[in-house]
């Protein structure tokens, strides 16, 4: 079954058709509801984590690690189908990588498996673990790490030294805290961290308990925090709607430069074909949790959501309203058929891995060197997106709005420069 706080099934073939055309300024008004609307359901799952995170290092057992867990893994669901927010909204495009940014060079924070090795020459903090080291020197700045704070992690962890794998925040840091390194390769098996690596006394494992508490809680605090400005943008008065809708026509784009940069680029090239291609697994999306299957569906249910105009809040209510397929719908209906339906067939794709890897047949499973039926799965959804990224281009012309440029990926715009 699929990892869901929702109160109905997600891969529904919903009818785009609309009976009364909308207007510019009603689709924007739905768009920035639901926008508002999905990241308050981020924000209060992962209060809920905050309370486990708080719960497992203030009584650490094989009980609180296990709710932790499952309080990320739900946090999740409403914030992978957030992502669509992404790429046309300035406001969010600067701030997603406080929460989301990946891949990270973990050993950063913690201590790490031999075979992760140490410094590189791309990153001389690769394996600093701040965790187990109160100070260190930072581009010449000597950092007092000795109190873990939030704003010590915003400040001097968090792509430290500039480099973009620095990431000390945000969700998946939490979840390698939570989870540990995932060793098995494309094996079956999620990382493994013992409730014990929170443990008081000679009970503590690997070191550094308390310091890996305070780090754990930092994180989470500082993870509420930055959701909570996120939700505020979007808000009656906040400034994400009102940039949205200042200009119509630009707030229209901003939603298609969401759909088609997500679904190309982003999903389609650097978060699956970019893995398929390098058969790796540290190109899992929640790679330590073996969770990715979930994170790429719910991006693209986010897709179908902002298109249909409808999204399922995680206490089973929906916010919908006037759509940009009843605008589509009005202009060329047969191209909002055509879309409606090329989303419904993504969707039920990326549900296809949702569903054998709740069977035993995880992601990284998939991204084995010749595995077909892997790669046939990967593939299925990658083409997909792809194929639903040329109907929303068609959507751009129908709609009489200047070309837009999604975003691109060396995996499916020019292959051999990934192995370059």
């Amino acid at each position: 079954m699929y990892r869901t706080l929702l109160a109905t099934s997600a891969v529904l073939a919903i009818s785009a058709t609309a009976s009364v055309a909308a207007d510019n300024a009603a689709v924007l008004d739905t768009y920035a509801n639901i926008a508002e609307a999905g990241y308050a359901d981020s924000l209060a799952t992962a209060k809920v984590l905050q309370a486990a995170v708080n719960e497992l290092v203030a009584n650490p057992s094989e009980d609180t690690l296990a709710a932790a867990r499952s309080a990320w893994l739900d946090a999740r669901v409403p914030y992978q189908q957030t992502e669509v927010f992404r790429f046309g909204n300035a406001i969010v495009d600067d701030w997603e990588g406080l929460v989301n940014a990946w891949p990270l060079d973990e050993g950063l924070i913690d201590y790490v498996d031999a075979s992760y090795g140490g410094p590189t020459d791309e990153n001389e903090f690769a394996a600093l673990n701040v965790i187990a080291n109160p100070t260190f020197t930072v581009a010449g700045v000597d950092i007092d790490a000795t109190n873990i704070t939030p704003e010590l992690i915003a400040d001097s962890l968090n792509e430290a030294d500039g480099i973009e794998t620095n990431v000390a925040r945000g969700y998946h840091a939490i979840e390698f805290l939570l989870w540990g390194q995932d060793l098995n390769g494309t094996d079956a098996g999620a990382g493994d961290r013992p409730y014990t690596d929170y443990a008081d006394g000679d009970d503590c494992t690997n070191g550094n308990c308390d310091r890996r508490g305070d780090y754990l809680i930092a994180a989470t605090d500082l993870l509420v925090s930055d959701l909570e400005f996120i939700t505020a943008a979007w808000a009656a008065e906040g400034e994400a709607r009102a940039e949205l809708t200042a200009d119509e026509n630009a707030g229209i784009i901003a939603i298609l430069t969401g759909m088609g940069s997500l679904s190309y680029g982003e999903q389609a090239g650097e978060r699956m074909r970019l893995g398929l291609m390098l058969n790796d697994p540290e190109e899992e999306h929640d790679c330590f949790s073996d969770n990715t299957h979930n994170s790429h569906y719910y991006d693209g249910l986010g897709v179908q959501n902002v298109y249909l105009g409808s999204y399922t809040r995680v206490d089973g209510t929906v916010v919908s309203g006037p759509s940009l397929s009843e605008l589509v719908a009005a202009a060329n209906p047969e191209l909002d058929a055509e879309l409606t339906a090329k989303l419904n067939t993504t969707v039920a794709a990326l549900g296809d891995i949702v569903e054998a890897a709740e069977n035993g047949f995880s992601y990284d499973m998939m991204l084995e060197r010749g595995n077909a039926e892997g790669e046939a799965l990967v593939m299925g959804a990658v083409n997909g997106l792809i194929d639903q990224t040329r109907s929303i281009e068609k959507v751009v012309a129908a709609l009489g709005l200047d070309a837009i440029a999604f975003e691109g990926s060396d995996s499916l715009d020019n292959p051999d420069a990934v192995f370059q």
